[in-house]
């Protein structure tokens, strides 16, 4: 099977060579779709596997140690967890970092208490393309995603749709 990547850059190699324009290929819309698997393991060693939180809302974020709006986020999303957790909630943490060391000193900081895994470029290209962070999923009780939100999350409008997605069976 060829790699995609590898199939974008030499397009874009081509493009680019008889003087035309390379631009990135659309992020994978993943709405109203199936989550993409996935097993990593937490920053305390645990396995973590997408498929054994079928049955809860998912808030999936990739973030970033360098990124400001990830370090707002993530404490809100700490204060959801301990709000709605009891009801089917459950927050997974992404790190896009390439060593975990200052991702266990932002995690202590903030007082993550949901699980915060590193993250890789296969696993950022399953979901679309993660070229900017945060970019963040609702995922519903069966494992479709319900919105993709790229950029600063408008969280008062997030939360909203975490209490509708949490009413529905």
């Amino acid at each position: 099977m060829l790699n995609l990547r590898w199939v974008r850059l030499t397009i874009c190699m081509v493009l680019l060579g008889a003087g035309g324009v390379c631009a990135q290929a659309p992020p994978l819309d993943l709405v109203h779709k199936q989550a993409p698997a996935f097993v990593r393991v937490d920053l305390a060693g645990r396995k973590i596997r997408l498929k054994d939180y079928r049955g809860k809302v998912v808030l999936l974020n990739f973030w970033a140690t360098w990124c400001a709006p990830c370090q707002v986020e993530l404490p809100r999303f700490a204060e959801w967890q301990k709000t709605y957790g009891a009801q089917g909630f459950q927050v997974l943490a992404i790190s896009m970092d390439d060593n975990a060391a200052p991702v266990r000193r932002t995690a202590r900081r903030l007082h993550l208490d949901f699980p915060v895994l590193m993250g890789n470029a296969k696993l950022g290209e399953a979901y679309g393309g993660v070229l900017g962070l945060p970019i963040t999923f609702l995922i519903d009780r069966d494992g479709k995603v319900v919105d993709r939100i790229k950029g600063e999350t408008d969280l008062h409008a997030l939360e909203r749709e975490i209490q509708t997605v949490l009413r529905e069976p």
